[in-house]
């Protein structure tokens, strides 16, 4: 089995610091090398304070294009949308051009149509088939990541790179599919908090129940914090130290 790289840092705090030094890291690899960096990020509260580290760097945002892992079905503004705190956080600090930042179109009447329309701004560009720079996951304590949850049919779509999902939290979901996820050049987890520690332990272990271990481990590391990595044998993760 393919081993996976994970770090720990201190706190929330370190783990934001280290997050967003590793994301600048690759986005200004990619802008030199090809000319262009194209991330998609996800929702929940554990990214906010990394998007909010990010507004502070330097980075040659003309060039970057950002994409949603996932998002809400719910009216523009609303604050279940995981845009609005995207928004708040890096967007409205930093000069990323409006035409650079591709929301998940979940507004739309027709879902499918707007999944596959996001499917074809991914490939336009992306490429076909479309390769991200990086993908960022969250981990859920159910052991979903993006809005791949236990159960819903999304999580066995293997021919399309967006999808819709059932309803979980009391929403309707629109999410990137495992093949569109694991396509990725690099995919970085940021795990946080003690309620994370158990699945993140068996997540580690490759539990075929959890819909994150579906996700490819031989471009993906793991940044959590020392709450959420409490459970992890030793030798499994190291220490980095403090910013």
């Amino acid at each position: 089995m393919e081993p996976m790289r994970v770090a720990v840092l201190s706190d929330s705090k370190a783990l934001a610091a280290r997050a967003a030094a590793l994301v600048a890291e690759r986005a200004e690899q990619a802008v030199g090398t090809r000319g262009r960096f194209a991330m998609a990020v996800s929702g929940g509260r554990t990214p906010d304070a990394m998007f909010a580290g990010l507004a502070g760097l330097a980075l040659t945002w003309a060039r970057i294009e950002l994409f949603q892992v996932d998002e809400r079905v719910a009216p523009d503004g609303h604050p279940d949308r995981n845009l609005e705190s995207l928004r708040r956080h890096l967007l409205s600090r930093v000069g990323l051009p409006g035409a650079n930042v591709h929301p998940m179109p979940v507004t739309a009447a027709d879902l499918p149509a707007a999944a596959r329309r996001y499917a074809e701004e991914l490939v336009r560009v992306c490429g076909h088939p479309p390769v991200l720079d990086l993908v960022h996951l969250g981990l859920g304590e159910d052991g979903h990541t993006a809005s791949l949850a236990p159960g819903d049919p999304a999580l066995d779509v293997t021919h399309r790179d967006v999808a819709i999902t059932g309803v979980h939290g009391g929403r309707t979901r629109m999410t990137l599919t495992l093949p569109a996820i694991n396509r990725a050049a690099g995919i970085l987890w940021l795990v946080s908090g003690a309620g994370k520690a158990s699945v993140l332990r068996r997540m580690l272990a490759a539990d075929p129940s959890l819909p994150a271990a579906g996700v490819r481990r031989d471009r993906a590391v793991v940044l959590a914090d020392r709450a959420a990595a409490v459970d992890l044998p030793s030798g499994v993760a190291t220490a980095e130290p403090d910013s």
